[in-house]
Formats: C-alpha cells, sequence, structure tokens
C-alpha cells in the first residue's frame, strides 16, 4: 500500500448513508439536562452525499449545550455513514420553558410531530421504548489517554494566519532541542502546511512501515506535516472538516514516532471544528499562543484563549511575535504593529509573556531557506532560546498526565 492509499484509506468507510438510522437518532436524541426531544426543534434536515445539514432551534439557556449536542450527534450518526454535521442553530428569544409539557406553554404540540424528510427516506419509525436516548458527555481532556511514546503535547496556536505561528513553532522546537530534549513536531496547518519548507525537507514523502508513518527527520527532529503527503506542487487540500481532523488524527495515532520529551503541533490559524476536535482527542500539556500587537491578532488570540480555557487545555503563555522593527541600514526601532498587545493578553488571562519577537528579515530568509533561526544562529536565536527556557518553566509546573502503555495504535 502507497502512502497516499494508506491516508485515504482513513476516508473511504465501507458503509453507505443509511437513512432510517439517521431518521432513528435524530428521533431518539434527548436534549442535556431536559427531558425535551430533539425531534421537536428540528426544521429541517438535509444530506448531500455524506454531509449532514441540520437546522434546530434552541433557548438562551441552552448555549452551554450546543457543542455537546453536535459531538453526541456526530458519534451518532458516524454509524449511520456520515461524515461531517453541520448544525445550524436558530436561537429563540423566549425561555425553553414555554415549549409544550410545561404548564406555561402557549401552544399545544401537535400529536405524532415528524422529522422533516431526509432527503427521500422512508417516514421514520417510531422510538423504540427499550432503546435508551443518546446521552454522552462531550470528551475532556482529561479522559484523553496519553500517547505511550510521547511525554508531553504542545500546541502553538494563533487565532489568525499571517502571524508567524509556524516560524515560531519550528525554532520554539528547535530551542527546546538544545536545550536537551527530544523533539518532534507535526504540521497540523493542513491548509497551509508550510513546516516542510522551513524545515529544508519539502517534495520529501515518509516512509510506510506495517501501516505506519515513519516520521522525516529534521534536524534531529521527527517531523511529519500533510505537506509532506501531497507533494511540492502546491496543490490546495479542498477537505471539509471531518476529512481534516480524520488526515491530522491518522497522523498523530499512525505514526511511529520515537520516544519524545515533547511533540510541538503547529495548529492552523482559527477556533473552528479541526481546533476543537484536535483539542479534545489528542492529550495536550498546554498551548502556547502567538500574536502581533495589533488590535486585529490581539481579537482573534483571544477567541484562541477563551478556545483553549473551555476545553480545559493549560495555556502556557503567549509570544508576541512582530513586537519592533529595527531598520537594517540606520538601525532606528519602530513598533510596525504597535506596542503592548503580549502584555495586554498576559494581563487580562493572567498568562504568562513568553517573549517578544523582532520583525527581522533574517528570521524570514532564514525559514524560506530551510535553516531557522535556532539553526542559522542570526540575531533572534537567543531570543528563540529565553522562549524555550520560559515554556519549559510553565510546562514543569503542570501534573503530568497519566500514560497508558497499553495503549496500541
Amino acid at each position: 500500500m502507497s502512502w497516499l492509499s494508506s491516508l485515504k484509506s482513513v476516508f473511504s468507510p465501507a458503509q453507505e448513508v443509511k437513512e432510517d438510522d439517521i431518521q432513528t437518532v435524530l428521533q431518539n436524541y434527548v436534549l442535556p439536562n431536559s427531558s425535551n426531544a430533539l425531534k421537536d426543534r428540528i426544521s429541517q434536515v438535509n444530506v448531500e452525499g455524506r454531509v449532514l445539514q441540520l437546522t434546530i432551534n434552541t433557548y438562551p439557556e441552552e448555549k452551554d449545550y450546543l457543542q455537546q449536542i453536535h459531538d453526541d450527534l456526530a458519534d451518532a450518526l458516524e454509524k449511520c455513514g456520515i461524515q461531517e454535521l453541520n448544525l445550524h442553530i436558530i436561537q429563540q428569544k423566549h425561555s425553553a420553558h414555554g415549549e409544550a409539557g410545561h404548564s406555561c406553554s402557549s401552544k399545544p404540540k401537535a400529536e405524532n410531530s415528524n422529522l422533516p424528510p431526509v432527503m427521500d427516506a422512508s417516514p421514520k419509525a417510531e422510538v423504540d421504548p427499550n432503546n435508551p436516548p443518546i446521552q454522552k458527555a462531550a470528551p475532556q481532556q482529561r479522559d484523553v489517554a496519553a500517547h505511550p511514546r510521547i511525554q508531553n503535547v504542545i500546541l502553538v496556536s494563533s487565532g489568525k494566519g499571517g502571524v508567524g505561528k509556524s516560524t515560531t513553532t519550528v525554532n520554539l522546537a528547535l530551542a527546546l532541542q538544545k536545550l536537551g530534549l527530544k523533539i518532534g513536531v507535526l504540521d497540523a496547518d493542513i491548509y497551509g502546511p508550510s513546516i516542510p519548507t522551513m524545515l529544508g525537507n519539502a517534495g520529501r514523502t515518509p516512509l510506510i512501515e506495517n501501516e505506519n508513518f515513519v516520521p522525516i527527520d529534521a534536524y534531529g527532529m521527527a517531523v511529519l506535516s500533510i505537506g509532506h503527503l501531497i507533494g511540492a506542487h502546491n496543490t490546495p487540500v479542498a477537505w471539509r472538516g471531518p476529512k481534516a481532523t480524520g488526515a491530522l488524527m491518522q497522523l498523530f495515532n499512525q505514526t511511529l514516532w520515537p520516544d519524545l520529551d515533547v511533540l510541538v503541533i503547529d495548529m492552523p490559524p482559527g477556533t473552528g471544528d479541526i481546533q476543537l476536535t484536535l483539542a479534545q482527542r489528542i492529550p495536550v500539556t498546554g498551548a502556547v499562543i502567538v500574536t502581533t500587537p495589533q488590535n486585529v491578532a490581539l481579537m482573534d488570540a483571544t477567541k484562541g484563549i477563551e478556545l483553549f480555557n473551555k476545553v480545559n487545555i493549560p495555556v502556557l503563555g503567549v509570544i508576541e511575535n512582530m513586537s519592533t522593527h529595527i531598520c537594517s541600514n540606520c538601525g532606528h526601532e519602530e513598533q510596525i504593529f504597535g506596542t503592548g498587545g503580549g502584555d495586554q493578553l498576559s494581563e487580562q488571562y493572567e498568562i504568562p509573556l513568553l517573549g517578544r519577537l523582532p520583525l527581522n528579515v533574517q528570521i524570514r530568509e532564514n525559514a524560506d531557506n530551510g535553516k531557522p533561526s535556532v539553526v542559522a544562529q542570526d540575531e533572534a536565536a537567543d531570543s528563540y532560546m529565553n522562549i524555550a527556557q520560559a515554556v519549559m518553566v510553565q510546562m514543569d509546573k503542570l501534573p503530568k498526565r497519566q500514560r497508558d502503555d497499553k495503549r496500541i495504535f
């Protein structure tokens, strides 16, 4: 089996879309912390291929359960052949206490209400009282088993693109290695993988051993990127969320990672489905937020911090990139993107400011040439080393995750 066919096998489930089973799932689901049935809230159901779009009505007090509803249904519908669930939420202004079954109901509920049809599905079966409704709590970090060969996983994240996250990732990884740690790098920026270029191995593809990927060596680090799997032809990755997360979970779980002190993961920009899924399925030690001082970047970085807080992932600190610019001709220092952004995030969320990095042409040139600053020992190398030391200090403060050496991949 070639590396490409091995990757694609994850996205070719054997089962067909089972319309009757979809109807049954939607019929049986009871909303969390409630006796209300989801079927009474559904206004539209549509299936296109393996993607199900579901429109439901919700109420203000239910906003904290929307993610759980999505995850519960996505897990159940996966067994029906659905690869992606898109929830369209219509939030009602009044309280859910006005629903049928409560004394304050303003409108009687019609008996035997039916769900909107799923494609050309036949009428759904009656709810089987012997089958309990789907009730499962959303995955939590504490429930994710540790990888048997990876001691710590650090996510390098940002709320938006273009802030130098990938450059920071490779230099932080190389700096941690210089401090004596065994390091691996996983490039999870699936739509814009740049780690292969920055580490000088673009165009290389990993070997396959017993249906597992063998990571590529880069400056003594074990590295793997989706960019290593799509070649060096600038082919765009046009994958929906579940397909993308499926690929990344395969890269994490079906790679022969050596024993690592730290696996550094370069996250894609944003706070969408990929970030949330990985945060719930990968055992994460902590996250590092990369931002620039400008307000637009800070707004998006704030969303990233809020996401990690929501899924109980510790934020180790913030890195302020492109903090100042020093003219290569006259030496004049200028704050092109503003000042104090990193300090603002640090104070607002009570997290450390791990360091500041300049807007320096050497950083960009060396990364483009496949020799990052820590390897090239340019003017920014010491800054990256100081940031790596600060990250290690924060990691040492966290409790160690219980490892499961019997876990099989």
